[in-house]
């Protein structure tokens, strides 16, 4: 799928990515609307068309990311529920194995995730991911989401890079389409970024149902 012999730099998304986007959908979906309705005593039908209303106003936006923003809206110390159910968070198959064979062929891996800085600590710690990387940026330490045409000068300034050498590995295909109108040469989207959930149509970005198929690296070599 790929030849490593033209690939330096290695950028991952996180959640649906390398880590199993149930756990963000239960918490956002299931989770926060129950915490909300049991807190304003409302029924619960109710509280999820609210919002999941709220939630697509700002798709996209570092809001819509930000956990801080959502503790304010909602009144809830999301931080503190996200810990609750942190025993839901899941890796998805093969890829240690995979982020261990990219340090052994001297790639660089980068982690690149809108997520907000608490989650992002929250998800490292419970799965070890964090001593992988070279070096973990958190659009909204830029400024803008990945989403976001600004994005990727931004990124270039802070992880200098040959966008014709990089690969960039998301599930959200407007990352992907941002991506590719920046230069990134290689693109891989995720087929199941949910396990829990359908297959995604991934467009016109070719996809990973699982890690494995972009192994083994060293062979390149």
């Amino acid at each position: 799928m790929l030849n490593w012999n033209n690939i330096t730099s290695i950028f991952l998304d996180m959640d649906g990515t390398l880590l199993d986007l149930h756990y963000d959908n239960y918490f956002w979906l299931d989770y926060v609307p129950d915490c909300y309705s049991r807190k304003y005593d409302l029924p619960i039908e109710e509280t999820k068309q609210r919002l999941y209303s709220r939630y697509r106003s700002l798709e996209g936006t570092l809001e819509w990311y930000c956990v801080d923003y959502w503790s304010r809206e909602l009144g809830l110390d999301i931080t503190a529920l996200k810990h609750e159910i942190a025993h839901k968070i899941e890796i998805h198959p093969n890829v240690e194995n995979f982020l261990t064979a990219a340090r052994q062929a001297n790639k660089r891996l980068v982690l690149v995730t809108n997520a907000h800085g608490s989650s992002v600590d929250l998800k490292l710690s419970k799965t070890g991911l964090r001593a992988y990387f070279d070096r973990i940026v958190i659009s909204h330490d830029l400024g803008e989401p990945k989403e976001s045409d600004r994005f990727w000068p931004l990124l270039q300034n802070e992880e200098p890079h040959e966008p014709s050498k990089s690969l960039l590995v998301d599930d959200n295909l407007s990352v992907l389409r941002s991506a590719a109108d920046y230069g990134i040469e290689h693109l891989l989207a995720i087929k199941r970024p949910d396990t829990q959930g359908a297959t995604k149509d991934t467009c016109e970005f070719r996809a990973l149902e699982d890690f494995e198929q972009i192994l083994p690296i060293n062979e390149a070599f």
